[in-house]
């Protein structure tokens, strides 16, 4: 208890306090980026034990079980990057994208053009319940997929991804990646996430679609095969049965950093709807 009150007693000084408050916002910022997360169970079990700990050890005088902690510290620093792979990438990436000046730009005119074949041919895709993958590059690239798929190197119409996605062709099954708003491949492998708790009713498309946004900044629309429906995934979340008003909106708002409401509101929505 001494010890409890001798901190307490420090915190007068400002500098005690602003490295208090720089603590307090380092943890807050690092919860908020696990958010919706598979990591953030593991990690506040981890704060949580962690807690524990540092009360056990600064109670009591246990001299070995302190003598394990120090001679796993090193082992801790090192698995605890590979647990959180996945998460500090995405911190990284989106530390990245935080700055404006590195970012991609694609021309405004040509944008809305592009958008507009996109949203005529996902409503037509799906009137004919015809399925269809089309995933939109962000500042994060995709390089390593488009490899892998049929390059195109295409302007993106209507016609175009009509064409593509057209029952019993040759890439149809695979998906369709824009980059710089020109259709860059078609036919391509994408990671599928590894989530259990989706719906059973999402195949392998949503899974593709959902696989690839885990791992980067991009956008994914997708044309269920079986139901028509149109969705948008987004940072591992989906959001489905979007009309074209709505998909119009997502997808221009995900081109235009100003304006982050309906692209935000896919990243804040439940991992399956």
């Amino acid at each position: 208890m001494p010890d409890y009150l001798s901190i307490l007693s420090r915190l007068t000084d400002w500098q005690n306090l602003l490295d208090v408050g720089l603590v307090t916002i380092f943890f807050f910022f690092l919860l908020r980026l696990f958010r919706g997360t598979q990591a953030v169970q593991l990690l506040r079990g981890l704060l949580v034990i962690g807690l524990i700990i540092v009360v056990i050890t600064r109670s009591f005088d246990l001299t070995a079980f302190s003598w394990l902690l120090k001679s796993s510290s090193t082992a801790l620093l090192v698995a605890i990057p590979v647990i959180f792979q996945p998460e500090l990438r995405r911190a990284l990436e989106r530390v990245g994208r935080g700055m404006p000046f590195l970012n991609r730009r694609v021309d405004g005119a040509l944008t809305q053009e592009m958008i507009s074949a996109i949203v005529r041919a996902c409503t037509q895709l799906a009137d004919n319940q015809h399925g269809a993958l089309i995933v939109l590059e962000g500042t994060t690239g995709l390089g390593e997929y488009i490899d892998r798929g049929v390059s195109v190197d295409s302007e993106v119409t209507a016609e175009m991804l009509l064409t593509i996605f057209f029952p019993n062709t040759a890439l149809h099954d695979g998906a369709l990646i824009v980059r710089d708003g020109r259709i860059a491949a078609a036919g391509c492998v994408l990671p599928l996430t590894s989530r259990d708790t989706l719906d059973s009713q999402l195949g392998t498309r949503h899974r593709a679609a959902i696989g690839v946004t885990e791992q980067s900044d991009a956008l994914s629309v997708v044309v269920s095969e079986e139901t028509g429906v149109i969705s948008v995934a987004r940072n591992g979340r989906i959001v489905r049965r979007l009309d074209d008003n709505r998909l119009r909106r997502i997808l221009t708002d995900f081109y235009d950093p100003r304006n982050q409401a309906t692209v935000d509101a896919v990243e804040n929505a439940p991992h399956a709807q």
